[in-house]
């Protein structure tokens, strides 16, 4: 009878009894705790310049577009009125509008793969050549990268001249001109613009493989894997969350590209055969003093890059992926 009523049955009755003993916490937690707002406090500079700089101009850009908004009111000869989405059903009614978009987004997507592609063999390639080329390489990738675009866009225009080029001499193409035809005119944008935005995908790219342990590359190797199957099976998926980044970065600086277009096809093209959405909008904003037309031109680019963002995010994260 004694042994029944040791230590640990009065324990049990005690915890089944009432007792206001408190039940034992998980492993590793201490406690609920309040949010901090030390954080806060930190980044709260930051985020009043990006208040400034980003914000407050998106909000002009939107109201702007739903404004009575041209030339005469802003020399203030007429009142600006209030014109709701007028400028939207403007612009959605106008058939060079949607050619113009569907450019864009080819175009776009076409210097975002090439883009990619480039960066990603060239950052390979660095992995597997000596000190000396490595070097080499990278000093003239980052001089691409340092070159304005007015200036880069200019010496690729020297370079296909059809008079004074080199090219067309090593081609055998005689006279011929890059920019009058309209896809000879966007194949050459697109290759001024691979050109200086590849070094960002490569020099990042190149970082994330120097992190990858060598131990899973030779492991892979020794298994009788292929370059190609390495990179499709073993960095690419390691390199994930480097390659969102570079995506992202590409998709938003080649949708609005502007002065390759503005500088290499003389402001559109011929009849605006090589126009683009952000060129569309300085036309339409400046050269036709439609400023409310132009900034509805900007707010349609700002929700699709937005959109397009954020769907790319969302098919990632459920593929598992930790953003």
């Amino acid at each position: 009878m004694l042994g029944k009523t040791g230590p640990g049955r009065r324990a049990g009755v005690r915890a089944g009894g009432g007792s206001s003993r408190r039940p034992p916490r998980p492993p590793g937690r201490k406690g609920a705790r309040r949010p901090s707002w030390t954080p806060w406090l930190y980044l709260a500079p930051a985020l009043v310049v990006l208040g400034g700089l980003l914000v407050y101009p998106i909000y002009q850009l939107g109201l702007i577009s739903f404004l009575e908004y041209t030339q005469a009111q802003v020399s203030g000869g007429e009142p600006t009125t209030f014109k709701g989405f007028g400028n939207y059903s403007e612009l959605f009614g106008d058939e060079q509008f949607w050619q113009v978009l569907l450019a864009t987004l080819v175009f776009a997507a076409a210097c975002v793969v090439s883009t990619l592609g480039v960066g990603c063999a060239l950052a390979v390639l660095l992995t597997r050549v000596r000190a000396l080329p490595r070097l080499a390489l990278m000093m003239a990738a980052l001089g691409a990268w340092a070159t304005p675009a007015v200036t880069g866009s200019t010496v690729w225009l020297l370079l296909f001249d059809p008079d004074f080029g080199p090219v067309n001499r090593i081609l055998g193409l005689g006279d011929h001109s890059w920019t009058y035809g309209r896809y000879s005119a966007f194949f050459l944008v697109l290759l001024e613009v691979v050109w200086c935005s590849f070094p960002f995908v490569m020099v990042t790219v190149y970082a994330g493989i120097r992190a990858i342990p060598t131990e899973v590359l030779e492991a892979a190797s020794l298994d009788g894997a292929s370059q190609w199957r390495i990179w499709r099976s073993v960095m690419a998926p390691m390199l994930r969350p480097i390659l969102v980044i570079v995506t992202i970065q590409s998709v938003i600086w080649d949708f609005k590209v502007f002065t390759q277009i503005y500088v290499m096809t003389n402001g559109g093209g011929i009849a605006g055969q090589n126009l683009v959405l952000n060129v569309y909008a300085y036309q339409q904003a400046f050269a036709s003093s439609q400023y409310s037309l132009g900034s509805a031109i900007g707010v349609v680019m700002l929700l699709i890059l937005l959109a397009v963002t954020l769907i790319y995010l969302r098919l990632l994260r459920r593929q598992g992926e930790e953003l």
